[in-house]
């Protein structure tokens, strides 16, 4: 009954995610991709320490993955952001 549950949980929050996302104006998506980097920077953390403190393969495995997906999001925002930035810049003539 839990795994139902949580299963219910994370299909709401998927759609709310989306539909919250799907609203938001161009003008808002950078500041909106900061805290995206902020929320992915405690999940690089956390799966660090949950991968340092456990024995079992399955949660070792999946703190794996979540470290790849956090980093790839923040990379990819780190990008976005400068290049946004540079758009901002006088250009050198």
């Amino acid at each position: 009954m839990e795994l139902v549950s949580l299963i219910i949980i994370f299909v709401l929050a998927l759609f709310i995610g989306y539909e919250i996302i799907t609203k938001v104006p161009p003008t808002l998506h950078t500041p909106l991709m900061s805290g995206s980097n902020a929320i992915s920077g405690v999940v690089i953390v956390g799966a660090i320490i949950i991968a340092s403190n456990t024995h079992s393969v399955l949660a070792i495995v999946f703190s794996v993955i979540g470290i790849v997906l956090a980093t790839i999001n923040v990379v990819g925002g780190f990008l976005v952001t400068d290049r946004m930035l540079a758009m901002f810049k006088k250009s050198k003539k």
